[in-house]
């Protein structure tokens, strides 16, 4: 008789999961869980960490660094921002992303050029376009044509350079109407940017002059195989998440979504899980890790992917997070520009940064701990990675001023001989 085959355990299907459970499968699928790299980030590391979390949000807020550079610190550590630099906006050869309206204005990888074409083709028809834009292409359409010319036989060029319409006006943003056309021109795919130029002005230039031409040569996928992938993309960088989670990654509309989540969930693609103290159904990316530990480390900027959905970031934390930019000084409950702390797999305080450049500092305004973290853990590891993002912006030391709870232990922690010693900080486990 042959010999039997060894039995072999099959898991049994997820179907629930406890609230720690679904906070370490988001930390985990952020690659907030992971060891940063020894030695000095890349762009192989670049390219890891996007083909993880998909994108990386553009803002121009350099209060401290600009937005998108944040996350790649955040899991890789100090990096030479020239990495981010050359890959967004370097020679054709070497590029890797390109800007897009994807989460809000983005960075993302040029494969994702093709999956984001529907989009692009319904602004050129006024759909899906900010209202004044819309309107503007409707009613400017020769102009916009002109612009398009021009750029064709010039660019690369900003809306200063035009020939025409160059100029801002005091209204609707301050917008010119060459950077209106040139923005209309830049939602319909048919420019993008070629490069940014002084306090980060876009430079426009021709898409097939700017992405490589395998890429402009790709196929453009039927719109609900796109948005398919889209939402595949989400889900492996949220690894769980509801539907608005999802949706809100890419800024979908509600009833394509629930179309195609119904479509994936068909096809396995999905997993509907339910999630201890969540009230709406949750899904789960089955290439998910559900991690018995996390050990992440990191400060986060406040358009991160894992907490730029703020109900989100309360649902999985418990951690209520607004950012008060735009909240007058003396209504401010934790300061202007507030970076939250992940330490284990809790939220364990809120920074307000400051980079102050001219005086080579790291300025923390104020240093707040969240409840449930104990102090004396939290303390050591911020001081460590406070050290760490001065290195990386190129700041000489860190100054802590007196506001917030942890002022007082963090400033003792910060000027400690074995924290100003320490010349790697690992992000986790």
């Amino acid at each position: 008789m042959p010999a039997k085959k060894p039995l072999v355990a099959v898991p049994a299907p997820i179907d629930s999961l406890s609230a720690a459970e679904a906070r370490r499968v988001a930390i985990a699928a952020q690659g907030l869980a992971e060891a940063r790299p020894r030695g000095a980030p890349g762009a192989r590391h670049l390219r890891r960490v996007l083909a993880r979390i998909g994108l990386l949000q553009i803002d121009s807020v350099n209060v401290l660094a600009r937005a998108h550079y944040l996350p790649l610190f955040s899991r890789l550590g100090p990096y030479a921002q020239q990495v981010l630099d050359e890959a967004a906006w370097g020679p054709r050869r070497r590029r890797l992303l390109f800007e897009y309206w994807a989460h809000e204005a983005s960075l993302l990888p040029l494969e994702t050029q093709p999956l984001l074409r529907w989009r692009m083709e319904r602004a050129a028809r006024g759909e899906g376009i900010y209202g004044g834009l819309a309107r503007f292409g409707r009613e400017r359409p020769d102009y916009i044509a002109a612009v398009l010319a021009e750029v064709a036989a010039r660019g690369p060029l900003s809306a200063a350079d035009l020939s025409e319409g160059g100029r801002a006006s005091g209204s609707w943003w301050g917008w010119s109407d060459g950077k209106r056309a040139l923005e209309w021109l830049f939602w319909a795919g048919q420019v993008t940017t070629a490069t940014r130029r002084g306090a980060f002005e876009r430079v426009y230039d021709l898409t097939t002059r700017v992405l490589p031409p395998a890429i402009s040569a790709a196929p453009t996928p039927p719109v609900e195989e796109a948005q398919r992938a889209l939402l595949r993309i989400a889900a492996g960088a949220l690894g769980i998440a509801t539907e608005r989670d999802l949706r809100d990654y890419f800024r979908m509309e509600p009833a394509e979504t629930r179309a195609r989540l119904a479509e994936l969930v068909e096809a396995g693609a999905l997993l509907p899980v339910r999630i201890e103290g969540w009230d709406q159904q949750a899904y789960l990316d089955p290439g998910a890790r559900v991690p018995r530990r996390v050990a992440a480390r990191a400060l986060l900027a406040p358009f991160d992917p894992l907490v730029w959905e703020r109900s989100r970031a309360e649902r999985l934390f418990g951690f209520r997070y607004r950012l008060e930019i735009y909240t007058p000084a003396h209504k401010r409950e934790h300061g202007y520009y507030v970076l939250p702390f992940l330490l284990g797999e809790r939220m364990a305080a809120r920074l307000d940064l400051k980079a102050d450049r001219g005086g080579r500092r790291l300025l923390v305004h104020a240093a707040h701990g969240e409840p449930g973290t104990p102090p004396a853990r939290t303390i050591p590891a911020l001081a460590g990675e406070l050290h760490a993002m001065a290195r990386w912006l190129g700041l000489e030391t860190v100054v802590v001023a007196d506001a917030g709870d942890l002022a007082q232990r963090l400033r003792a922690a910060v000027a400690a001989p074995a924290v100003l010693a320490d010349p790697a900080i690992p992000s986790g486990a």
